[in-house]
């Protein structure tokens, strides 16, 4: 069977890299924090603003994984219980379940049908005297529509919390009015951004991570605290916080991946590009849509399948894996039951019945999927 994410391969390419890297931190007795992690953050932040045209400044904070990340930004932000908070329906649990977890209240946004982001318009239309902010997901690689969505927070006095877990590395661009080109890297849209460093991201490391992007330094200093206990410095507490700490360790691996990013983000753009050719040629497959600007990390390679019980037929017959992002809607959800009016979000909705998703890491070969599936197509 083809692996899905070829991490097996990544480590073998740059094997000599990890070991290196590994040999130093277990020499130095240094496992949590130190040098490691304060070198990564500094390198996410250069990252960020070398591929921004406006020299965008965020500082990074590493944290323990992106679910904590998302935690930490609503704590920053002051989410308090009975909050509301406006989430997309069609996404990973985190981003509804953190603001749950701290007594507020999410709010199910329906998505565009083709590039199954968050629909600005079904943003504006849930908005009450109770909601605080949004959190906009770059879902499956691409950025959220965030000129639109930064009209709304500002009309009605928003924050935006901007969730790449799946897209660090994405890019966005636009013409400005004297045509030039002004690009934007993700994490830079949200008041707070967070990311993930889950193993099968993008840029993954050996375990759970995540990360915190802010330009506000009391955003900042406040994230820092509350990912320590809450605590500038040793037993002194100023407010309440949690444990949430980056392992040396794993700051390590991701500082190796970081380098090889760029690299790998072309081979995935490239993967995908094979399978769009392919699949531009098959009745009742549709690949989820780019949006105007939007260079994506493709983070999965998401097709929208008209029958896709007859479609996993046929890539379980030619042992092709896949994954389904997401079987159901966040509003129909049963943990969610006890606090939602019933939401109305057919693009949503629907997208849980097409939605399938294809190994296209750096690491995958995709023309001996592409051949495998088109032995049982007429393609």
């Amino acid at each position: 069977m083809i692996p899905f994410v070829n991490l097996v391969e990544q480590r073998n390419t740059y094997r000599k890299e990890f070991e290196e890297m590994e040999k130093s931190i277990l020499d130095s007795g240094s496992f949590i924090g130190g040098s490691q992690v304060a070198n990564l953050e500094k390198e996410l932040s250069e990252y960020i603003k070398s591929h921004s045209s406006g020299n965008e400044n965020v500082e990074s904070v590493a944290c323990g994984s992106g679910t904590d990340a998302l935690t930490i930004a609503l704590m920053a932000l002051d989410l308090r219980p009975g909050d509301e908070v406006i989430v997309p329906d069609f996404t990973f649990i985190a981003p509804a379940e953190c603001v749950a977890f701290l007594g507020a209240i999410p709010k199910f946004a329906d998505i565009d049908r083709e590039t199954l982001q968050i629909s600005p318009r079904s943003v504006e239309k849930l908005i009450s005297s109770k909601t605080k902010g949004i959190i906009a997901v770059n879902l499956f690689g691409q950025c959220a529509p965030f000129d639109e969505l930064r009209e709304i927070a500002t009309k009605h006095n928003l924050w935006i919390v901007e969730d790449s877990a799946q897209a660090f590395g994405a890019i966005l661009s636009t013409v400005s009015k004297d045509g030039s080109i002004k690009n934007r890297a993700a994490c830079t849209f949200g008041d707070i951004a967070i990311t993930s460093f889950y193993p099968t991201k993008p840029l993954g490391c050996y375990g759970d991570g995540g990360a915190l992007f802010t330009a506000d330094p009391q955003l900042a200093e406040r994230i820092r605290m509350i990912a320590n206990h809450g605590s500038k410095g040793h037993y002194q507490h100023d407010i309440i916080g949690i444990n949430s700490r980056l392992d040396a360790i794993q700051a390590g691996i991701l500082r190796v991946k970081l380098r090889h990013l760029d690299d790998e983000l072309r081979v995935r753009q490239a993967n995908a590009a094979k399978y769009n050719e392919f699949f531009s040629a098959v009745a009742g497959i549709i690949p989820q849509k780019l949006a105007k600007g939007n260079s994506s990390t493709i983070a999965q390679y998401t097709l929208l399948v008209e029958d896709r019980n007859s479609f996993i037929k046929i890539l379980q017959n030619v042992q092709v894996p896949f994954c389904i992002h997401y079987p159901a809607t966040l509003h129909s959800q049963k943990c969610f039951a006890r606090n939602m009016d019933i939401a109305e979000n057919p693009a949503a909705t629907l997208a849980c019945t097409q939605a399938i998703s294809l190994p296209v890491c750096a690491f995958t070969n995709v023309d001996e999927i592409i051949q495998r599936i088109q032995t049982q197509t007429k393609v």
